[in-house]
């Protein structure tokens, strides 16, 4: 005989045994039967207490969503506005590198505009720049590329900052380049 055969025999002959034990429960005496009951009272306050209990669950998973959604609308847009910092930056590098000589020059003032309409943009968005320079250094807000001993500062204490960080919102969506003193 083969496996599956004998499987399904023994589940047969399992099956016929539970059917044979419930018509057996069902058919005792009904004195059996009134042991057997539950206070109606207690059966009401286990359905009260399941009943409270799936509430506050489903409370806490309204919140939980709630939350979720608020951060997608709040950092919905992260991705775009990470993409967009390289662009601040050779915006900086390009003011930075224009001499004072060329003050006057229509480049410039160009220049001078775009950058002042991505910092409205970065504002309107509530990107802010990450105040780095001469502060105690943070690694949540600071990514250290070089240590440097110091005279009259600090331990610990950023004194260059190589590339800007940004926070969005209170979120560090891009940490500063910073040295810090030894």
């Amino acid at each position: 005989m083969s496996k599956k055969k004998k499987d399904q025999e023994l589940n047969e002959e399992q099956t016929e045994a539970l059917i044979k034990e419930a018509v057996a429960e069902d058919s005792a005496p009904d004195e059996e039967k009134e042991e057997k009951e539950v206070d109606p009272n207690a059966e009401l306050d286990a359905l009260n207490e399941r009943y409270l209990r799936l509430n506050a669950e489903y409370q806490n998973y309204r919140k939980r969503v709630e939350k979720e959604k608020s951060d997608i609308f709040k950092y919905g847009n992260e991705k775009l506005l990470i993409e967009m910092l390289p662009i601040m930056d050779n915006f900086e590098r390009a003011l930075s590198s224009f001499e004072e000589e060329h003050a006057e020059d229509k480049v410039l003032s160009g220049i001078k505009m775009i950058k002042k309409s991505l910092d409205e943009f970065f504002t309107k968005n509530e990107v802010k720049k990450i105040d780095a320079l001469n502060q105690p250094f943070d690694p949540d807000k600071h990514h250290a590329v070089m240590t440097e001993e110091a005279e009259g500062v600090e331990s610990e204490t950023v004194i260059a900052v190589f590339q800007e960080g940004y926070t969005l919102g209170d979120k560090v969506i891009r940490p500063s380049m910073v040295k810090v003193s030894n």
